[in-house]
């Protein structure tokens, strides 16, 4: 028989060694995390030896960025009709807004014509408003290009044609409507079409942002990428001009394009004065009280969020602490630099080498529409082709958020896309002149930034800025929505169209879409 005394003695030495153990293991852990704890801070200050922290690699950024196994692919995928001889009627839309707005609302019109059945009459571009430019679409785009491309998809016709009746010739009158902002398919197929088929035309306008961006059909945001970066293709002066720049740019090695979105309409948009002089601030307070809603604005509460647009000083910065020298070539994309050259020079100083197409290219033709439809234009295909584009302040600018779009359908395009949220409460630091860690930290903002490859469309990112996944298809897919269409999807839809193969031959290759996509 056990005796008690014994056996208690014995439990209590055992419960003992029990709890030494768990104390030893909690003390071990503790001195983990604590070893863990420093490495994290001692790496993120800039200490520790260089394979403790991820570098940027300048190499790979002047080339494009992985493309994952995925290629830009606006094709149908599944049965898409061809527009019927009989449509419901006229759609016309006069576009406002700057170049790259009235371009996402091209892609808009020309959807709306499809969801309606409807004959698109060529957009009207209304650069009055903005550019005091009376270009218009055939000024710009490559009007034979563009009907031609979209043939499959729409009627286009330049105007709408008089119909003769009982002897007589007649003009159609569309009636003018005014869409909801961001209106949904159902008005279009409702409120829209009624109206067209009561008068025989409508007339859309204004017509920016007038269509829902986020349409759960793929087949309908593919027309979008059809029309945006394949069918409004730039006139041939433009086209020649804008590879003119680039090719003497590139002469002399590699190049990036900054779109330096420093200027008074988006400066008093941002709410952003402090930084200006009081006869600059009244300027801008002017214009923000002229052309946006009333709104109290705190510019250290902007600042700190992210809202303000870099400076090109804070630019330079940026792009001296990702590795870049005063040796790398500048293409400027801009418009008149509110503040001047104090702004400028200290930009200037960190890198000597700035252009912007009229220093490359001082055509007489370029040089009377600087600030027009024209030198956008220019701008927009030099951005396009650079080996590197940076936008300073992509929120709400139409030119910089299409750009990131057509530079990830062209091909993966390397962009550089500050965080400006993670970037104010660095800046703000070398302010105060804490400037230990500074190059570091900028360095650990970036890399957390996507450099151009595929990723996820996460508001407020619009369809424009990014169109992956619906855009882009997989040779090889784990999903079978991803799959690239048949490689003979120009000839389905040219024989469903009706059209005979000698007439496709004697169509160039760039002129279609979809071989093309």
């Amino acid at each position: 028989m056990r005796r008690p005394g014994l056996y208690n003695r014995q439990h209590a030495k055992q419960a003992g060694a029990v709890k030494g153990m768990i104390g030893r293991l909690l003390i071990a852990v503790l001195v983990v995390i604590c070893t863990i704890s420093f490495l994290v801070l001692w790496t993120s200050n800039g200490g520790g030896p260089s394979g403790f922290r991820p570098e940027l690699n300048l190499d790979k950024l002047w080339r494009s960025a992985d493309s994952g196994g995925w290629r830009p692919s606006s094709a149908p995928r599944s049965n898409w009709p061809p527009p019927p001889r009989e449509t419901n009627g006229y759609l016309r839309v006069r576009c406002n807004g700057g170049l790259n707005q009235q371009r996402a609302a091209i892609c808009n019109a020309v959807l709306a014509a499809r969801i309606m059945n409807a004959t698109l009459v060529l957009p009207e571009l209304d650069a009055n408003s903005f550019w005091h430019d009376d270009s218009g679409f055939r000024g710009i785009y490559d009007v034979e290009h563009f009907i031609m491309s979209l043939r499959y998809d729409v009627k286009i016709v330049e105007k709408i044609p008089e119909i003769r009746k009982n002897g007589k010739t007649k003009k159609i009158k569309a009636v003018q409507l005014r869409p909801p902002r961001d209106a949904p398919i159902s008005w279009y197929t409702t409120d829209a079409l009624a109206k067209m088929k009561e008068h025989g035309a409508i007339y859309l306008t204004p017509f920016s942002h007038r269509l829902a961006e986020e349409i759960d059909n793929p087949e309908y945001q593919r027309l979008r990428c059809r029309v945006n970066y394949h069918a409004l293709r730039f006139k041939t002066n433009i086209m020649k001009l804008s590879q003119s720049i680039v090719d003497k740019l590139r002469s002399q090695g590699h190049f990036m394009s900054i779109h330096l979105r420093f200027e008074m309409d988006m400066l008093a948009f941002a709410g952003c004065f402090d930084i200006f002089n009081l006869k600059e601030q009244e300027i801008l307070k002017k214009y923000r009280k002229e052309n946006f809603a009333p709104k109290k604005l705190v510019y250290e509460e902007r600042r700190a969020i992210g809202k303000c647009p870099l400076t090109p000083e804070e630019v330079g910065h940026i792009l001296r602490a990702m590795g870049f020298n005063n040796s790398t070539r500048i293409y400027l994309a801009a418009g008149e630099l509110f503040g001047g050259e104090r702004f400028m020079k200290p930009f200037r100083v960190l890198f000597p080498h700035l252009e912007n197409h009229s220093s490359v290219d001082p055509a007489d033709e370029l040089a009377e529409n600087t600030q027009g439809l024209l030198g956008s234009a220019v701008d927009y295909m030099v951005c396009l082709l650079s080996d590197i584009f940076m936008p300073t302040y992509d929120g709400p600018s139409n030119f910089a958020n299409n750009l990131l779009g057509h530079r990830l359908y062209y091909g993966f395009r390397t962009t550089i896309r500050p965080d400006r949220k993670a970037l104010a409460p660095i800046f703000v630091d070398l302010e105060k002149g804490r400037t230990t860690g500074f190059e570091e930290a900028v360095r650990q903002a970036m890399l957390n930034t996507n450099l151009g490859g595929p990723h996820k469309r996460i508001p407020p990112d619009s369809f424009y800025t990014n169109s992956w996944p619906e855009c882009f298809c997989q040779t090889s897919p784990k999903n079978p929505a991803h799959k690239c269409p048949p490689d003979n999807v120009l000839e389905i839809l040219n024989s469903q169209l009706g059209e005979a193969t000698d007439d496709l031959e004697s169509v160039p290759e760039s002129n279609s879409t979809i071989s093309v996509a």
